[in-house]
Formats: structure tokens, C-alpha cells, sequence
């Protein structure tokens, strides 16, 4: 056995969608992450209800690497439809585990891969009575299977069935039974342990597993929100669906019973992103979470929040585009849409977390500058981000926390001032003070989309116009103090640097090592915001070659930087990745390796 292969590696299901196995395939996960071991996991997944290919791709590594490693060392094929494909994906020296109950022509089994057929539904034909049973826990006995080769610990396993099945004793009951008939089937008739195998660490310690979705969804509850207005789509709908969740539990008031929160599911998105607004006007706290197509619909108001300086949250959870596009594959396609939603001259605050920590984090962020700012704070996640489970560390919460509402004028201080003017800037920050409808009848005033003054007045007067125009520039400037910082990581001062956005973030940190041991090393800045603070601006100056890493096809942060910051254009060096899966480090390496040895050529 080679103990380089202990915690480290990547096991690969092929399953049809609609037929239970993501429990199974998640349990198998989770299990390893309580023996210890970092562990992250992808699922690829059709847009239809079910009967399309899925797969769920599970990396182990005990160096706590936590983007897909792109090399499949165990596949469990249990969709005869991709089986030829799947078996295409392992490396030599893998594993192939299979229902041989329906046993493979000989021309699909490869000499270089060890190939194991397991009986998974014959055995469940004859050990469970009911059709859904037995479809249901051929999923477990392949993880009985699994954990028999790898030497995950039974026990944990068990416990987890416990856990999420406590109420319903006779599932636990089937799933121990299932689990037991795969892992006595593969001690009888493999050689066990495999080559790869799974060894109790302790490295998972004050770490939880959660998706982004639900991440940001804590972050709305966390920084005070009380509105939540949406249409559904697919990858931001369970944002919504997480939120209401805690609220029924949190949000309740314990005296009355009543709810101390709104939910609203809209007609269409533009309906949603008014609701929000109209919301944040009145001086809750509000949001709406999309994805792409979403922002295309809400781009009209989103200039008008621009433009009135109202204040609310989008959350959109990026997809394949354009178009309708491919649903349920991730990339960063909104980049662009999102800094420039709307008509006219237009910019928006943009959080870019890399995590569903972050997610969180930033999630309490957005609605402190929203209210700041007094403006729509998108943030951009993606489906890599929101719909998978991550390993992360515990989430902070600390009751002491206070929302920061920024410049609002209350009763008692409307009632000492002679008058009150809207738009008007006093602090020279370009961010004037507003008031809360019904606070104080000095507080009233109009609220335009259309051409204003500084007193709030209508006008078509071109210098009128121009003056408030230029204020919101102010306020730009303004916002690149206030916004996250970028995470910078040089390592050695050189000339080589990766300047990368979102969840590109773990597979670049593993492609910097891998590089690190070829001789080529490079620093790196993650974008967290847009607007671009100072500290990109000095990093940008201090490389003579930068390569700008994202998941489309345009290249849009690289577009972005060109636009917006001071860099010289011909450091630039565009690495765009596309094809819908996250992104993992030898891509990465094996491109800049390659650009690099063509300058030297």
C-alpha cells in the first residue's frame, strides 16, 4: 500500500437523476469529514426534474486542498448511459465499482483500471420488500462497498444515519442494513483495503460543512433583514428557501406570535427587485437573490436605486450564460452586467466573495454599505459557491453586533434643523443624509428616477443635472474606503503575479504551490470588491506580468481592471476557463507554465 495514497484522493459518482443517490453520495462525504479529513465536494447536476446523467465528485485531501484535483481515482458507474465516459476519466492504477447485476461487455472494462462488480441490485431485491426501497438503498451499499475498500470508520458512518434520521427509526434501520450488505459483499470478495484509504486525522476541527446559499441566507438574518422578495431560479432559489427556514425559527415575536418578517415571492424579477427597493425606501432591511437572467430584468431598477439612492441588497448567484445557457453550471459571466446594471452612466457596488464563509461575511457587509452608501450592493457568488457543500471555518456570530444605517435623520434631529434637502451633499463624501418615511413631516420629499437637483426638486437643467451626477462620483470614491479589502498573498517579491476573483480562489492557492515546486513563482491578489481600492492600484503597479484568472469567455475582470484602474495594458495576460465546471489547479499551472515558456522561446 502506498501511504501517499492515505487521504488523498478523488472518488467520482455517475449516478440518474431522480433516483436518491445524493444522500448516499453525501453521506459518504460527510463521513470523512467526521473521521477528520478535509474534504470538499462537487454535484453536476441536470436542469430537468429527473432521468439526465448526474454526478457527484468527492475530493479527500489530507493537505486540505479543497478545489476538484481533475484526476478521478475511484468511479462508481451506476448509470449505463455514461458508463463508457466514466470509465474513460479514471487514471491508470483507479478503481471501477459497478452494478453487476447487469454485467459489461468485456470492451468496456479497461486493463489498467481494477474493476469491481458488485451485485447492488440483486442483493437489495432480495434483502428489501418495497421497489422504492430497493432502488433507494443500492445507493447505501455502495457506500458500504466504499467503505470496506477505503477503511471508513462503520461507526461514523451509522452515527450519521442517526442523525439525519432520527425521528424515522425504520430508515435508519434500511440504511444500516444496506450499508452492511455492501461492506460484507466486498470484504468476501475484494482484496481490502484498496489502494487508497482513508486514515482518522484532525484537521476538520472548528470546521463545519455548508453551502453558500445557506451561508448567505445566516448573513440576511445576521445583519438585521426583514424583506425578502424573489422570483425563483435556479441556483439562488434555496437563498430564499434557507432564509425563510431560520426566520420561522428566529424571526417569530415570542410575546404575540406574530411573524417579524415579509417573504414575497414575485410575479417576475423586475417585480422582485421593486419590492426590495420599495422595502429599502421604508427602511427595512431587504434583499432579492437571482442569477443571471434576473439581473437582466432588474437592470432598469437597479439604475433607478442608482440614481434615487435607495437602499437594498441582490444577491446573484452566477450561471452559465447567455441566455438561458446551462442552469445548473457555474461560472462568472455577470461580472460586467452587474458593475453597469442599467441604463446611462451607472456603477454598482460589487462583493465578489471566494467561499461560503465569505458569503457570509460579506452577506452582513452588503446591507451595512447599502445603508451607508445609500445605494444597491450587489454581491456575486456562483453556483460552485452556493449549491455545493464547503468546508469552512465555524461562522462568527457575535450578538454585539449593530447594523450601521449610515446618515439618517431622526425625529429629533429634523425637528432642530431648518430645512431638509435630499440630495444635498454637507459632508463633501458625496453621501448626503436621507430620512425614513413617517419620522417627522420635515423629512418628506420626493424620491426621482427622473432628472433632480440637489434640493430634490425636479429639473432638465443640464448643470442642475450634472452637479448631482458628479456627487455620486464623489460617493464612488467614497465607497473604495469602505468596501472589503482585496486578500493580497506575496510570498517573495518578483515580477510574476495571478489576479483572480470568487471561487477561483482555492484552485489558484493549490496552483501556486504546484508551481512554487517548478521553479516559477508568482504573487496574488483576490478581487473581494468594486469598486478597486488603493491597495489593487499599488499591486498592479508593482508587476510587470499579470495573469488574470476567470471562469467566461470575455474575460471580464480583466475588461474591468482595464477600465477601472490605472494598470499598463500590456502586463495583462487574460486565462479564461468556461466550460461550466469549477475550476481545478492544473489548469491554471499548465497555462501559465505554457505562456511562460513562449516569452522565453
Amino acid at each position: 500500500m502506498n501511504p501517499a495514497n492515505h487521504n488523498n484522493f478523488t472518488v467520482k459518482f455517475a449516478n440518474v437523476n431522480g433516483t436518491g443517490s445524493s444522500s448516499a453520495n453525501k453521506l459518504f462525504m460527510k463521513s470523512i469529514f467526521r473521521m477528520g479529513i478535509p474534504v470538499v465536494a462537487k454535484n453536476y447536476f441536470p436542469s430537468n426534474i429527473q432521468g439526465l446523467p448526474t454526478w457527484y465528485e468527492v475530493r479527500v485531501s489530507e493537505h486540505g486542498y479543497l478545489a476538484p484535483s481533475g484526476e478521478i481515482n475511484i468511479m462508481v458507474a451506476m448509470n449505463a448511459q455514461t458508463y463508457e465516459k466514466d470509465i474513460k476519466e479514471i487514471v491508470p492504477g483507479g478503481y471501477l465499482i459497478y452494478d453487476s447485476t447487469w454485467p459489461r461487455k468485456e470492451l468496456m472494462i479497461r486493463k489498467d483500471v481494477t474493476v469491481l462488480g458488485v451485485p447492488l441490485a440483486q442483493m437489495c431485491n432480495e434483502n428489501f420488500d418495497t421497489a422504492r426501497a430497493r432502488t433507494l438503498m443500492k445507493n447505501t451499499a455502495y457506500v458500504g462497498v466504499l467503505a470496506a475498500l477505503l477503511e471508513i470508520e462503520m461507526e461514523v458512518i451509522e452515527q450519521l444515519f442517526l442523525d439525519s434520521f432520527s425521528s424515522k427509526v425504520e430508515l435508519v434501520d434500511l440504511n444500516k442494513k444496506a450499508l452492511q450488505l455492501g461492506f460484507d459483499y466486498a470484504q468476501s470478495n475484494f482484496s481490502c483495503p484498496a489502494s487508497f484509504t482513508t486514515k482518522r486525522i484532525d484537521k476538520t476541527d472548528g470546521y463545519i460543512m455548508i453551502d453558500g446559499n445557506t451561508a448567505a441566507a445566516l448573513g440576511c438574518l445576521y445583519a438585521g433583514a426583514t424583506v425578502g422578495a424573489w422570483y425563483p431560479i435556479t441556483p439562488s432559489t434555496s437563498l430564499m428557501d434557507s432564509f425563510l427556514r431560520y426566520c420561522k425559527q428566529y424571526r417569530i415575536d415570542e410575546e404575540t406570535g406574530k411573524n417579524n418578517y415579509i417573504i414575497i415571492q414575485a410575479e417576475d424579477e423586475l417585480a422582485a427587485i421593486g419590492m426590495a427597493l420599495g422595502a429599502g425606501w421604508n427602511g427595512a432591511r431587504s434583499f432579492t437573490p437571482t442569477s443571471g437572467p434576473g439581473i437582466s430584468l432588474m437592470s432598469e431598477l437597479l439604475g433607478y436605486g442608482y440614481y434615487a439612492e435607495i437602499p437594498t441588497v441582490v444577491f446573484n448567484v452566477q450561471r452559465t450564460g447567455p441566455s438561458t445557457g446551462m442552469p445548473t453550471r457555474t461560472q462568472q459571466a455577470d461580472i460586467l452586467s452587474c458593475a453597469y446594471a442599467s441604463h446611462g452612466d451607472t456603477k454598482h457596488v460589487c462583493l465578489y466573495p471566494a467561499n461560503p464563509e465569505e458569503t457570509f461575511e460579506f452577506s452582513k457587509t452588503a446591507f451595512d454599505l447599502a445603508e451607508q452608501l445609500q445605494t444597491p450592493v450587489i454581491v456575486l457568488t456562483d453556483l460552485d459557491i452556493g449549491m455545493n457543500d464547503w468546508m469552512i471555518k465555524e461562522l462568527q456570530w457575535d450578538n454585539k453586533y449593530q447594523p450601521e444605517r449610515g446618515k439618517v435623520l431622526g425625529a429629533k434631529k429634523l425637528e432642530e434643523i431648518e430645512e431638509f434637502h435630499r440630495y444635498l451633499d454637507k459632508d463633501g463624501d458625496g453621501i448626503p443624509y436621507r430620512t425614513i418615511p413617517g419620522t417627522h413631516p420635515k423629512g418628506s420629499y420626493f424620491t426621482r428616477g427622473s432628472g433632480h437637483n440637489e434640493l430634490g426638486g425636479y429639473t432638465e437643467d443640464g448643470e442642475e443635472y450634472k452637479s448631482v451626477m458628479d456627487r455620486l462620483l464623489v460617493k464612488w470614491e467614497s465607497a473604495k474606503n469602505s468596501v472589503p479589502n482585496p486578500i493580497i498573498d506575496c510570498t517573495k517579491s518578483n515580477d510574476h503575479a495571478i489576479v483572480s476573483i470568487g471561487s477561483c480562489d482555492d484552485a489558484i492557492r493549490e496552483a501556486r504551490d504546484i508551481l512554487g515546486t517548478k521553479g516559477i513563482l508568482v504573487n496574488y491578489l483576490r478581487v473581494t470588491a468594486f469598486p478597486f481600492s488603493t491597495e489593487i492600484e499599488k499591486f498592479l503597479a508593482a508587476h510587470k506580468r499579470i495573469f488574470v484568472v476567470e471562469q467566461n469567455r470575455d474575460g471580464q475582470l480583466y475588461k474591468l481592471l482595464q477600465i477601472e484602474s490605472s494598470v499598463k495594458q500590456e502586463t495583462l495576460e487574460s486565462i479564461r476557463i468556461y466550460d461550466g465546471i469549477p475550476l481545478y489547479a492544473h489548469m491554471i499551472v499548465d497555462e501559465i507554465e505554457k505562456r511562460i515558456k513562449e516569452s522565453k522561446a
